[in-house]
Parts: structure tokens; sequence; C-alpha cells
């Protein structure tokens, strides 16, 4: 499983984070190699050291989970599921996982959010829509 959270580089790094995955993990997964990327670290605002990778082994299943996922191109096989909910339940949530720390970057992290979902329309293009509230 990818968490996104680990490849994005900051409240800013939203696209870059999906075109981590994209451009570094996926063909490498998909290749059937182990891919490894460094992850970021959120406390200490930067990569974080040798020896803390996102390892990407091969095998038959690959779960990624983030808003970025939905932006990658599907290969034969791919099952896109996008979850959606509200606005006040998306932040509710994020702020009840990360506590006041979200709090100060939700504007900027959902302005990103909105960009991503005009430029890839991950929704339309999904296998299944899960709506939640």
């Amino acid at each position: 499983m990818v968490h996104l959270d680990d490849l994005y580089p900051g409240w800013d790094g939203l696209a870059a984070g999906a075109a981590r995955l994209a451009d570094e993990a996926l063909p490498v997964w998909r290749a059937g190699r182990t891919a490894r990327l460094r992850r970021w670290d959120w406390d200490a605002g930067t990569w974080s050291g040798a020896g803390d990778d996102l390892v990407v082994a091969p095998g038959p299943l690959l779960v990624v989970e983030g808003v970025g996922a939905g932006a990658a191109e599907p290969a034969p096989g791919d099952v896109l599921v996008w979850a959606q909910a509200p606005d006040d339940v998306r932040r509710r949530r994020a702020l009840a996982r990360d506590g006041e720390a979200y709090a100060p970057h939700w504007d900027r992290w959902a302005a990103q959010e909105e960009a991503h979902l005009r430029a890839h329309e991950p929704a339309a293009r999904a296998d299944v829509v899960v709506v939640t509230g």
C-alpha cells in the first residue's frame, strides 16, 4: 500500500506527489521491480533520511491511497476507486486525524485539490465512486 502523504513534498506538494507516483513508483512496480522513494518528513519539513524509504515491492496488487492517485494514467487491470465527501465532513475528518497542525493549511491544500479535480477528473474516470457523508 502506498499512502500519498509519504510522497507529497509538504503542504504545497499535491501535484508533485502525484507526479512522483506516476513517474517514479508505478512504472517500476508495473515492471515487476521494487521501487524505493524517499518519504516526506512532515515534522522536519524535508525528505526523510537514508533507511526510511518508501518501498513498493512487486506483487499482484498495489493499493494507492490519496487524492493524487487519480492523476496517474491507468494501465490494463487498474481499478480507480474515488471516495468523496462534503467539504465540511472532509475538514472534520482531517482535523480529527491530524489535529490542529492541519488547520492553518486547509485552504491552500483544498485549492490544490480543486486544481487536481479540474485537471484530472478522477471521479469521472473512476471505475467505482463511493460517496460518504
